[in-house]
């Protein structure tokens, strides 16, 4: 799987586009936004910059890519007027994968930045954007040129899917019936690819810049437990139930591995130290549940079934990696049986995605 080609997800804005089943996405960006807004706050009291270059790393589409860029300018416009100072000019860089739907960003441009403009008022220093697609395992951006890096659970992605999962059959993640040489080779090339991505980043930031990375991760310190890979292999007892049923080849689904890796706190600092480019400033773990729609109460029924909207989550996640691996004619009754699969676990179990959240300066 050539994972720069594939991994995307859904665009548009239709009934499974990543646009319209991303809340959970959007309630970690509020949840952190504690974290994001001190970071930009002490950034723009240290140099007080005339130009602030913001980069959002892994934006996707739809409203959760501009609303974490909104809440850092407006913390930072905010404060700018508290002090009585000139508004700085705004340059943002939303960057993603070629396969990312940027189209539909740019088309949403014009009214984003109309509505920014009348919170803001007036005052407030223009704001450019611009798209820069490409991998962030790799240099994006020239040297010294950014302030601020914002990240929200796409680092979890590897760069490539991992080489030596050869006995991890029947699987498509880790998981508790994965060898530990699949453990093995998952965190080698977790630790190749974040080790990378901080390289990278320190030589575009400017000295004192900062970064608020967001990653689905876990608490536990087995890579194999629930806490990071349960979702994963609840879309492979779908698919094993599909193989046994002859709609999919055995063959087809042996071949089938998921490029992500859930880290633990301990190993993404860890990396950090190790890779030297950065302190931390802060680092901590929250949780969100599978269902974003928990605990809303004017829903319809259709929206109160958990299988239903985790279902729908992962599918406008995972349909470009189950198409390009398995063809679209399966795809409906994939996600149909995987509906089933997780509305009967949620149902006897508590069933969470853990947040690994990094605040990071250039030393």
């Amino acid at each position: 799987m050539e994972v720069g080609q594939v991994l995307r997800m859904n665009g548009g804005v239709g009934e499974t586009s990543y646009a319209n089943n991303s809340l959970v996405q959007q309630k970690v960006i509020t949840m952190t936004k504690p974290i994001t807004e001190d970071a930009i706050t002490k950034l723009y009291c240290s140099s007080y910059p005339v130009a602030l270059a913001i980069a959002d790393l892994g934006c996707s589409s739809g409203p959760n890519t501009l609303f974490a860029v909104s809440e850092l300018i407006k913390a930072v416009d905010s404060l700018r007027r508290k002090m009585s100072r000139k508004s700085p000019e705004y340059q943002v860089f939303l960057n993603d994968l070629p396969g990312n739907d940027f189209n539909t960003i740019f088309r949403s441009l014009s009214v984003f930045q109309n509505k920014l403009g009348k919170q803001l008022g007036t005052d407030s220093g223009p704001c450019f954007f611009t798209g820069v697609p490409g991998s962030f395992y790799g240099r994006l951006f020239r040297k010294n040129s950014l302030h601020f890096v914002h990240s929200s659970y796409s680092l979890q992605w590897l760069s490539q899917v991992p080489e030596g999962l050869e006995n991890n059959k029947r699987n498509i993640y880790m998981a508790s019936t994965s060898p530990p040489d699949v453990l093995k080779a998952y965190y080698e090339q977790f630790q190749q690819d974040f080790s990378l991505f901080l390289k990278c980043r320190s030589e575009e930031l400017v000295d004192g810049g900062r970064m608020v990375l967001t990653v689905l991760g876990r608490r536990n310190d087995d890579p194999s437990s629930k806490e990071g890979c349960y979702i994963w292999e609840l879309l492979a007892m779908a698919l094993n139930d599909m193989v046994l049923e002859g709609v999919i080849e055995e063959e087809k689904l042996n071949t089938f591995n998921i490029p992500q890796y859930t880290p633990s706190p301990v190993e993404v600092k860890y990396e950090v130290v190790k890779e030297g480019s950065f302190s931390i400033d802060l680092l901590e773990v929250t949780e969100v549940n599978w269902n974003a729609y928990q605990n809303e109460t004017d829903l319809s029924d259709a929206f109160k079934d958990g299988g239903y909207n985790v279902a729908k989550c992962m599918r406008a996640v995972a349909e470009p990696l189950i198409v390009s691996h398995f063809g679209e004619t399966i795809v409906d009754e994939v996600f149909q049986r995987y509906r089933e699969i997780i509305a009967d676990r949620m149902s006897k179990e508590k069933t969470e995605f853990v947040n690994v959240i990094v605040s990071l300066i250039k030393a």
